[in-house]
């Protein structure tokens, strides 16, 4: 029996629809990291009482939502320079201790972005290779292979039309087999040794999905 849930009447989903659902799937309690970019969008679906802890390589748990209006201070902001909130309890740190936080196994979850990942997880998003491209590595390698788990937010085509998720990586990698789950707005898959494994489906079929992405794929079963 099939487990896939296979929304065909909604979808794509939006930036902020698949922030939610990210933020559904940490799990209480945790300490989770956001890249720049998309990924702090997560930060404001969080319910209030998950207990999740969030940290910013620039030194800094207990991270809250964006900050609007009055709530906005010049010096208080996530590694992407997004200014935000501070929930109670929140402590500050310099970046080395931060960035020692990240390698030594102490998130349980980072989100990032990517140009790619493979169906076996391996991660590439820092640099797609091109000569004229500008690399920024960041602390994605850090966080990739010093979080538990690693939750990719991307769009599932390039411009061009072709697939992000993959066989095998072209872009210059970031970490091998480091990805768990990838979330889109077409689909979200689980990835690992056996392939990607498709959760649910947003405006668009399995059958679909396995006519556009070369990459070995299946169905949840329960």
């Amino acid at each position: 029996m099939s487990g896939t849930l296979e929304h065909l009447d909604r979808g794509p989903l939006s930036k902020d629809e698949i922030a939610a659902m990210i933020a559904r799937d940490i799990p209480d309690g945790s300490y989770v990291n956001l890249g720049i970019g998309q990924p702090t969008l997560v930060a404001d679906h969080l319910d209030a009482d998950s207990g999740v802890v969030l940290h910013t390589e620039n030194g800094m748990l207990g991270m809250g939502p964006a900050a609007t209006g009055d709530d906005v201070d010049p010096d208080l902001t996530n590694a992407g320079k997004i200014p935000v909130t501070e929930l109670a309890g929140a402590s500050y740190f310099h970046q080395a201790d931060s960035f020692a936080m990240m390698r030594g196994g102490h998130l349980d979850v980072c989100v990032l972005g990517a140009f790619q990942v493979s169906g076996g997880g391996d991660l590439a998003n820092w640099h797609t290779g091109a000569p004229d491209a500008i690399p920024a590595v960041g602390g994605a390698m850090d966080l990739a292979i010093g979080a538990k788990e690693v939750f990719v937010v991307m769009s599932l085509f390039a411009k061009d039309g072709t697939a992000k998720l993959v066989r095998a990586c072209t872009y210059p990698l970031t970490g091998l087999a480091c990805v768990s789950r990838v979330y889109t707005e077409h689909a979200t898959f689980v990835v690992g040794p056996d392939g990607a494994t498709v959760v649910e489906t947003f405006g668009i079929g399995v059958d679909e999905l396995r006519g556009r992405l070369d990459v070995d794929l299946h169905r949840l079963t329960t």
